[in-house]
C-alpha cells in the first residue's frame, strides 16, 4: 500500500503571490529576480511570483497535494493561474468553500453556514456596525464576500490609531474575528476557518503530514493545525511577533519570501 502524499496548504496573497506594491524588491534593479504574472484583473497584471518560485511550485505539485488556501472569494481565486497542473482541491472564502476540481462542495458549504448561524451574530449586524463606525474620510469600499463575511477597503495612512482594536473588541463577544491586511480590514465569523477545511481535505486524501504557510491573523489557525508551518518576515503575524511551536518565522520579505516558502515546502515534502 503506497504512502499518501503530504498535504501542503498555503495562503496566496502576500504569502505565495504578490502585487506590485508588495514585491519588496529592495535589491539593485539589475539584481532583481525575473517575475511571472499569475493574475490579470480588468486587463491589467495584478499578482506575481518569481520565475524560480514558478519552477518550485510545479515541482511541489508532483511531490504533494497542493491546496491553495485563501480568504478570496471563488471569483477572485479563479483569476489566478498558478504554474503547474491545476489543484484538485482549493479552499476559498477563508474555509467557507471547499472546491473539488473547481466546483464548491455543497455539503461543506451548508455545514459551514449552519455553524455560523448557530454560533455568531449575523452578518447584517456586523455590517451595520461597520457602516456606523467607519468614516468616509478613510473608507473607500465596504464589501461582502460570498454572503459569509465583510471587509472594508481603507486608506491606511488615514485610519485612526486604535480603530481596528476597538472593532476587534466589539466583534469578539459576538463570535467574530478582525484582521487588518494591507488596505483591507476583514470581519470574519470565528467558525469560518482555513484549518477546518484543510482537515477535511486531509481526511479525504489520507494525508499523514500537513504543511502550511501564511502571513495574516486569519492564517494563525492554519499554521497551528499543521505539522509544520512557515510565515514570511512581513505581514500581520510578523508585525505582531506571532510565534508558535512548529511554525518557523522566515527573515525573507516580499516576493522572495514566497520563493523561500516554496523551497521549504518542497524540501520537507520530499523527505
Amino acid at each position: 500500500m503506497s504512502t499518501p502524499l503530504p498535504l501542503v496548504a498555503s495562503d496566496l496573497d502576500r504569502t505565495l503571490i504578490y502585487s506590485a506594491a508588495a514585491l519588496a524588491l529592495t535589491m539593485p534593479d539589475h539584481r532583481a529576480p525575473r517575475l511571472l504574472c499569475v493574475e490579470v484583473h480588468e486587463h491589467k497584471p495584478l499578482s506575481y511570483v518569481t520565475e524560480h518560485a514558478a519552477h518550485l511550485l510545479t515541482e511541489l505539485k508532483s511531490a504533494a497535494v497542493f491546496v491553495p488556501t485563501t480568504t478570496r472569494t471563488r471569483k477572485q481565486y479563479q483569476r489566478i493561474q498558478l504554474p503547474g497542473p491545476p489543484s484538485q482541491f482549493a479552499i476559498c472564502a477563508n474555509g467557507g468553500h471547499l472546491l473539488v476540481d473547481g466546483v464548491s462542495d455543497p455539503d461543506w458549504a451548508r455545514a459551514v453556514s449552519a455553524r455560523i448561524a448557530a454560533e455568531c451574530a449575523s452578518l447584517a449586524e456586523v455590517r451595520a456596525h461597520l457602516r456606523a463606525t467607519a468614516d468616509a474620510s478613510w473608507l473607500r469600499k465596504e464589501r461582502v464576500a460570498e454572503d459569509l463575511f465583510a471587509y472594508l477597503v481603507v486608506e491606511r495612512e488615514l485610519l485612526p490609531d486604535g480603530w481596528v482594536k476597538e472593532l476587534a473588541a466589539w466583534a469578539e463577544p459576538r463570535g467574530w474575528t478582525v484582521s487588518l491586511q494591507g488596505r483591507k480590514i476583514y470581519a470574519v465569523p470565528k467558525p469560518l476557518t482555513k484549518s477546518a477545511a484543510v482537515r477535511e481535505v486531509a481526511r479525504r486524501t489520507g494525508a499523514e503530514l500537513t504543511l502550511a504557510a501564511g502571513d495574516s491573523l486569519l492564517d494563525a489557525d492554519l499554521l497551528l493545525a499543521a505539522d509544520q508551518g512557515w510565515r514570511p518576515g512581513h505581514g500581520e503575524l510578523a508585525e505582531a511577533g506571532w510565534q508558535a511551536p512548529g511554525t518557523e518565522a522566515l527573515a525573507e520579505r516580499g516576493v522572495l519570501a514566497g520563493e523561500e516558502i516554496l523551497r521549504r515546502f518542497l524540501a520537507r515534502a520530499a523527505r
